[in-house]
């Protein structure tokens, strides 16, 4: 059976070697070994309840129950631009008029802003390449929404997702090479691994303070603004079923795009519903998504459910996988 549990310091092996395999700019997953070991921390910290909710970052492992391997990893930061702004470009129409020629142009530009400040982020999705069917990167994701289904006060009001820019098959950012590196000047990896293992301030010294016109740029960096990398395809469709849409902002390195939806219209927070726990025999229930309904302690799978009498049925098999007991409160999910 496939679980959903919280990370912890002793995930610190795995996770540098899923950050090896996410390769170029998965931003959240850079390969640097005291990075994640912080990371790993503040995850522990953040299912303990031992720090500001705001400043929580809970990062859920992907584990095989029979084998013990992690198979993927996926993270729900509860605020971004809180500590330090959270730059974007936005994507915006400038018009023009000359009366003296009757003519009116509309341009696209691309301006800097800082709008997702307080906004809860959901990310750092990623499944080893053996693992990317069967369900899996649905319930990996899907956990993210229950996670903050089942103490939703301690989320923004807005949940938003940044998608992965696209790279061509050298390996090149079309979006970097055009845009970003006029006004960094740095490889594409040391400023890429200066965002997650920094306080940001060359990105608030170094990014363009004006418009920048889309149509001066050359062809291969104006086609990649909103592109998302084509292993980035499947989290897009599971967060457009979700509810997530395109806002207009994409990330000022690679181009991706963020999505964004409301925190109380996800789908799978809208449908999950409380149940108690009884153990017993589930077979021919039908496979739900289960979850804990409190942060801590937090763990979720698919597995079949009945419910009766106000009561929601799994094996024991599943009860002992998530760490039930008869008439602990779950959350359930179709």
């Amino acid at each position: 059976m496939l679980i959903v549990r919280p990370a912890a310091p002793s995930d610190l092996e795995v996770l540098m070697e899923l950050a090896v395999l996410s390769g170029r700019g998965f931003t959240s997953l850079p390969e640097d070994e005291a990075t994640l070991a912080a990371r790993l921390d503040l995850a522990r910290d953040s299912f303990a309840g031992t720090i500001d909710p705001g400043a929580a970052w809970y990062t859920l492992m992907l584990e095989d129950s029979e084998t013990g391997r992690v198979e993927g990893l996926a993270g729900v930061r509860a605020a971004v631009g809180v500590g330090r702004p959270h730059f974007s470009f936005r994507v915006m129409t400038l018009a023009q008029y000359s009366s003296a020629i009757g003519t009116r142009f509309d341009h696209r530009a691309l301006v800097l802003v800082n709008e997702c400040n307080g906004w809860t982020e959901v990310g750092s999705l990623y499944l080893r390449p053996e693992r990317r069917s069967g369900g899996a990167g649905s319930l990996l994701a899907r956990a993210r929404y229950m996670l903050i289904g089942a103490e939703p006060l301690k989320f923004s009001r807005t949940i938003m997702a940044e998608l992965r820019g696209w790279f061509d098959d050298a390996g090149r950012s079309p979006f970097w090479e055009g845009v970003a590196s006029k006004f960094f000047r740095l490889p594409f990896e040391e400023a890429d691994f200066m965002v997650m293992s920094t306080d940001g301030q060359f990105i608030l010294d170094l990014a363009p303070r004006h418009p920048i016109y889309v149509e001066l740029l050359v062809e291969d960096a104006r086609e990649a603004i909103g592109r998302v990398n084509r292993e980035g395809e499947p989290a897009r469709a599971l967060l457009e079923r979700e509810g997530f849409e395109r806002s207009g902002l994409i990330d000022i390195f690679d181009g991706g795009p963020t999505m964004t939806c409301p925190r109380d219209t996800l789908r799978t927070v809208r449908e999950a519903a409380v149940w108690r726990v009884d153990i017993g025999d589930s077979a021919g229930g039908e496979p739900m998504l289960v979850s804990s309904a409190a942060i801590h302690g937090f763990r979720a799978a698919r597995t079949e459910v009945v419910l009766r009498a106000g009561m929601a049925v799994i094996d024991a098999a599943a009860a002992a996988a998530l760490k039930l007991r008869v008439g602990d409160a779950i959350r359930v999910a179709g």
